[in-house]
């Protein structure tokens, strides 16, 4: 079926094909261009990162992100239940173990609280996940990791150019995973980076992302031979991304703006009929600012949820819902996650609704969007 009202359409900035065009002009389509250099400057400059390397996608950067820790078989990785497979693939596919945390009933992230228990002497990280560009509360969670000597890992794929107490999300784990897939704010149809906050890791995230091989420093003059020397794939997006992706870092200030329109009229209209339907609506803690990700309310039940999902599709408008809890899904089982674990997560999961939230998303369709929800009698 198709929607009028997607849940999710892609947007351009405006020079992409132009990018796109002198990419292929310039005679170099594959990766590491002038166009990656851009973008990977601007992400450096602009985050305050040691380094930032463009990979093909932000599950790319997760999977560089477990090399370079050098998670083993039996290792265990803490994460929230609450979050997409590939924050948890990663670290399995080195043969580590999920464990799965509960998360905040507020911001959705990963309960700050209740990780210090999950620790074991199998642990070597914790990967905290910042929820709808939402920071988690990562003073807390540094000072976790820094007392038992984990690492720590940010899932940030909804969070660019978000803050936590004015620092860019990103910037506080020794590794960061971004990502511009065509449902976030900045968008090359597929892509990611690995973003790396200690020095130690930067040469071999290098030689992991091409193929677990020397190739850049052959390249800068810094050896002579071309050979294999680690473990490796091939993680580097092609110069035509990045060059879509220039586009649109360029465009990223028109991008916020545009999308924290969308955001505040979403809140200011659902409000009042929020309070007294029993909806909740998202959190965002002070000492926060989001980049406008995406736009939640939290139905009263699951049942409520649905009957409204159905009510906008009878009107041609796809809200959707979100993650199912990890430690649910027959992988998380075979790790011992059981009924009970996570009981927000489960709870949350259940009654979550996304609502039609991109750049382009007109005031009048977003009106039609509100008025069909304002509507509704079912809560």
């Amino acid at each position: 079926m198709k929607y009028r009202i997607p849940f999710n359409r892609p947007c351009f900035a405006g020079n992409e094909q132009k990018y796109i065009a002198a990419a292929f002009a310039a005679g170099h389509i594959s990766g590491d261009g002038k166009f990656t250099r851009k973008c990977n400057a601007l992400l450096e400059r602009r985050l305050g990162v040691k380094r930032s390397f463009l990979t093909t996608s932000c599950t790319h950067a997760l999977e560089m992100a477990a090399m370079l820790l050098n998670v083993r078989p039996g290792d265990e990785v803490i994460l929230p239940s609450f979050t997409f497979v590939s924050t948890a693939n990663a670290f399995v596919l080195r043969g580590a173990k999920p464990v799965f945390a509960d998360i905040r009933p507020d911001t959705l992230n990963i309960d700050e609280r209740k990780i210090e228990r999950l620790i074991s002497p199998k642990t070597r990280a914790v990967c905290v996940v910042h929820y709808a560009g939402v920071g988690c509360e990562m003073e807390v969670i540094a000072r976790i990791a820094g007392k038992h000597n984990l690492a720590l890992v940010e899932d940030n794929a909804h969070g660019l150019f978000g803050y936590y107490q004015n620092k860019p999300l990103g910037s506080f784990g020794c590794l960061a995973a971004q990502s511009f897939h065509e449902t976030k704010n900045i968008t090359c149809g597929e892509g990611g980076a690995l973003l790396v906050n200690d020095e130690k890791y930067i040469e071999r995230a290098e030689i992991i992302r091409e193929k677990g091989t020397n190739r850049s420093r052959v390249f800068r003059g810094l050896a002579d031979k071309y050979t294999w020397t680690d473990i490796g794939s091939s993680y580097l997006p092609s110069e035509i991304l990045a060059a879509c992706l220039w586009a649109q870092l360029e465009a990223r200030a028109k991008i916020r703006k545009a999308r924290q329109k969308i955001w505040d009229y979403y809140y200011a209209s659902l409000k009042e009929w929020a309070s007294g339907a029993n909806v909740r609506l998202p959190v965002v803690p002070p000492h926060c600012r989001q980049p406008y990700h995406m736009f939640y309310i939290i139905m009263p039940s699951g049942r409520a949820r649905q009957a409204l999902i159905d009510r906008l599709k009878a009107k041609s408008i796809l809200a959707v819902f979100h993650y199912l809890p990890l430690h649910l899904s027959p992988m998380g089982r075979k790790f011992g996650g059981k009924t009970g674990d996570c009981p927000v997560t489960e709870q949350i999961s259940g009654r979550i609704l996304r609502l039609p939230f991109y750049t382009g998303l007109s005031r009048a369709d977003q009106d039609k969007v509100i008025e069909t929800i304002i509507g509704f009698k079912n809560g």
